[in-house]
């Protein structure tokens, strides 16, 4: 959402060929991390840790531009392919995250208008190659 709502701000074109992605609120996904600590199994038990949910990156960056009062631009078209995590065993375990999408979305745009500070380390949300 940080990702998003900085390139609509910049006005930096966003790539849709990623079309598609999963989102949790980072305090939720940090009270998973958390939790997850009295599930730790040898070997590893590998859990991926987002929302269920599959989001649309036009329809995301189009309600976060209404959010900040700035339309945002695309580039690309969205692929028939998009790198997405399940996230049911997290859900099963955790429940559902407390800060829906709508209140992510209005909260990150509030925080940002209001100059609030980033650690600017980016997703890259858009990569399709799988390296960070």
């Amino acid at each position: 959402m940080v990702d998003l709502a900085n390139k609509i701000l910049s006005g930096t074109p966003i790539d849709l060929t990623m079309g598609y992605v999963n989102l949790i609120w980072q305090g939720d996904a940090n009270s998973v991390c958390l939790r997850a600590l009295q599930h730790c199994e040898s070997p590893a038990r590998i859990m991926n840790v987002t929302g269920t949910e599959t989001y649309s990156v036009r329809d995301l960056a189009r309600r976060m531009g209404a959010l900040l009062g700035q339309e945002p631009i695309f580039t690309g078209q969205e692929a028939e392919t998009a790198l997405l995590s399940n996230a049911s065993q997290c859900r099963e375990l955790f429940g559902a995250p407390s800060v829906d999408l709508d209140e992510a979305l209005r909260r990150t745009a509030g925080w940002l208008v209001a100059g609030g500070p980033i650690l600017g380390k980016a997703t890259h949300f858009e990569t399709r190659s799988g390296k960070y």
